[in-house]
């Protein structure tokens, strides 16, 4: 006995006869009710910016030259575009109906004969002004491409930007033994110039020096003028041993002599000087 086969459509099967995808399922037939809009299913081959761009793609199209345009093929192939654009967007195609008018004039002044001149003068080209406004507009338009090229933030990448959670260690700068002996003798210098000095007076008697003197000569002998002064007793010290001494002298309290010149000189008591006399 045979056994009848499957014949329900393999999941292959309805892929295959899908008209369309709903939320990542096949349809497999339109609704009836489905409304289409008539410029649903329009198709834009080109997008132009404007009169000259369409202009530049139908002469680089052509690969014409753009210093010698033929203008009577560029003129048609300009026009069949604009009366498909015109019947479609009216506004949209009125900068386009000026650059028409402006082909259709230079095409006519082109193909109309020139009256002869009395001159040998060469004639203006009707397309100068037009290969003028191309040329420039290539050139803002290709220079608008370079611009474009460049990688640009938000379109061709994004900005990022990192935290770094650790410390950053300072480095300072090693110091040597001869940066601490230079930092040290500034510091003495500045001390130097900012010390107080005091001055105190210093009570000194001349009678007191005269009795110390009278008091080491006591005995009577010869004794060496610079024996007398103590160099302990500092430069104030000596300077009133010797006003002691000088005053002495003037009292003839003592008698200074000396054998020879440049010889020592000695001092001793006058009454001692008398008595040995």
């Amino acid at each position: 006995m045979n056994m009848p086969l499957d014949l329900a459509p393999t999941e292959t099967d309805r892929e295959a006869a899908a008209v369309a995808r709903l939320y990542g399922e096949p349809v497999l037939e339109l609704p009836k009710d489905l409304y289409i809009p008539p410029d649903a299913l329009e198709v834009f081959l080109e997008a132009f910016e404007g009169p000259l761009d369409l202009l530049l793609y139908l002469i680089r199209k052509a690969n014409l030259d753009i210093l010698d345009i033929p203008m009577a093929p560029l003129t048609v192939q300009y026009l069949e575009y604009v009366e498909a654009m015109r019947a479609t967007n009216l506004e949209l195609a009125a900068d386009y109906l000026l650059m028409a008018a402006m082909l259709l004039e230079i095409k006519s002044r082109m193909l109309l004969p020139r009256p002869p001149r009395e001159t040998e003068e060469k004639a203006a080209d009707p397309r100068a002004e037009l290969v003028r406004r191309l040329l420039e507009y290539e050139q803002m338009k290709q220079a608008a491409a370079r611009l474009d090229a460049i990688p640009r933030v938000e379109r061709d990448f994004e900005w990022v930007s990192v935290f770094v959670a650790e410390k950053v260690v300072e480095r300072l700068p090693d110091v040597t033994l001869h940066d601490l002996q230079l930092a040290w003798l500034r510091i003495m210098k500045q001390a130097r110039l900012k010390q107080h000095h005091r001055v105190q007076r210093e009570e000194l008697s001349v009678r007191e020096h005269m009795t110390g003197i009278l008091r080491r000569l006591s005995d009577g002998a010869f004794v060496v003028f610079d024996t007398l002064f103590d160099p302990k007793l500092g430069p104030a010290g000596l300077v009133v041993s010797f006003l002691a001494m000088l005053e002495l002298v003037k009292e003839k309290l003592v008698h200074v002599t000396q054998n020879d010149a440049f010889a020592p000189i000695y001092v001793r008591l006058a009454d001692a000087s008398t008595e040995h006399a």
